[in-house]
C-alpha cells in the first residue's frame, strides 16, 4: 500500500508541502564548504561534511552559530561574531551550488502529482534569497506555486505560521494538505498546523532518526508515496502506473539497473 494509500485512503491530498534541504536536495556539501570558508577567515579550524550535516536544518543564522560553538548548543557565541559569521557564510554560500544534487525519486514524484492537479508549496528554514535559484538550477522550481524561505515570514519551521499561510492561500483545510519533511523541525510544524506528515529517513536530523519525531508516515523513498510503487529486495519499481508520454514511462529503480536510470534522468531533465 502506497504512502498516500495509507494518508488519504480513496483520495489524495489537494495540497503537499514539502521542506527542501534534507528533502528534496542533499545540500549539505555546498552548505559545509560555505561554513568551513566562514570558519577559517575567522582564524578558526573548518568543521567538515559530516559536522555541518548534524547542524543544518535550523536556518543560516543557527547553522552559523552551531559551527562557532562546535557544538548543537550555541547560546553562548557572542553576538558580534556571529553576525560577522553570518555575513561571511552567506557570501559564501551565494556564490555556488554546484555540489548540491536533487534525491532520487523527487523528479518523479514532483512530475507525478503535477499530472494529478495536486498543489505543491515549498517552506523551507533556508533564506528566501537563495531558494528560487536554487531550485531552478534543480530544475524543479516550476513545481511549486508557493514558496517560503525562512525568513519570507517573521517565524521559522517549527512555527505552523508558514504551513497556515500556505493552506489560507491555496484555500485548502489541514485535513486536505500534507507537509513531507526530514526533520523534528518539520514534523512539529505540521502538527502544530493539523497536518499530516510524512518523515524521510535520508535526511538531516540532528544524527536522530526520525521515527524518534513520530511523523504521520516514515517512509525511506519519496517515490513510497505514489500507488503503483512497489518495494522488492533489489529496490522500487512500479506497477499499474500508466503514462502518456514516452519521458513519462514507469522507472524501475534496482541496484542492476541504477546507471541507466541515471542516465535516462539526465536526458529528461532538459525536457522537464
Amino acid at each position: 500500500m502506497s504512502g498516500f494509500e495509507q494518508l488519504f485512503p480513496g483520495t489524495l491530498p489537494k495540497l503537499v508541502m514539502f521542506d527542501l534541504d534534507g528533502t528534496l536536495i542533499d545540500s549539505v556539501p555546498d552548505l559545509a564548504a560555505a561554513v568551513d570558508h566562514m570558519l577559517v577567515a575567522l582564524g578558526r579550524p573548518p568543521a567538515g561534511l559530516e559536522a555541518v550535516r548534524q547542524w543544518v536544518g535550523n536556518g543560516a543564522e543557527v547553522l552559523v552559530r552551531r559551527a562557532l560553538a562546535g557544538s548543537l548548543e550555541h547560546a553562548d557565541v557572542d553576538p558580534e561574531l556571529a553576525e560577522r559569521g553570518l555575513a561571511l557564510f552567506m557570501q559564501a554560500y551565494g556564490e555556488s551550488h554546484e555540489l548540491t544534487v536533487v534525491y532520487p525519486g523527487v523528479r518523479d514524484t514532483l512530475r507525478w502529482l503535477h499530472k494529478q492537479g495536486v498543489e505543491m508549496a515549498l517552506i523551507t528554514n533556508k533564506p528566501e534569497r537563495f531558494v528560487a535559484p536554487l531550485l531552478d538550477q534543480m530544475k524543479i522550481g516550476r513545481y511549486f506555486r508557493w514558496i517560503i524561505g525562512g525568513d519570507t515570514l517573521p517565524q521559522k519551521k517549527p512555527d505552523p505560521a508558514a504551513l497556515l499561510f500556505v493552506m489560507q492561500m491555496a484555500g485548502i483545510a489541514p485535513e486536505h494538505a500534507l507537509f513531507v519533511g526530514d526533520s523534528r523541525n518539520d514534523v512539529l510544524a505540521a502538527t502544530a498546523a493539523g497536518v499530516k506528515s510524512v518523515g524521510l529517513t535520508y535526511g538531516y536530523n540532528h544524527g536522530r532518526p526520525i521515527e524518534e519525531e513520530s511523523p504521520s508516515l516514515v517512509l525511506d523513498d519519496l517515490r513510497l508515496l505514489l500507488p503503483g510503487c512497489v518495494v522488492t529486495d533489489t529496490g522500487i519499481t512500479w506497477a499499474n502506473l500508466h503514462a502518456s508520454k514516452d519521458r513519462d514511462r514507469t522507472v524501475g529503480v534496482t541496484g542492476k539497473f541504477w546507471m541507466k536510470v541515471i542516465k535516462a534522468l539526465a536526458r529528461w531533465r532538459w525536457r522537464a
